[in-house]
């Protein structure tokens, strides 16, 4: 749950750059947030490396 809880709070800290860029037309806050969506998507690959490890030792336990 670790994990799930970084994406939240990694998506919750780009909130206000989100309102900044769409309602008051900052520039600068859709550079910002660009490169938060850019680690958003590095920790996403994250997790699903991880599942597809958790999984992999599973499948390996159950066929011991």
């Amino acid at each position: 749950m670790d994990q799930f809880n970084k994406l939240v709070d990694h998506v919750k800290s780009l909130e206000a750059d989100f309102q900044k860029f769409y309602e008051k037309g900052q520039g600068a806050a859709g550079t910002r947030l660009r490169k938060g969506l850019s680690e958003l998507k590095k920790l996403a690959q994250d997790v699903r490396n991880d599942i597809q490890t958790v999984r992999q030792s599973r499948k390996e336990q159950k066929g011991s």
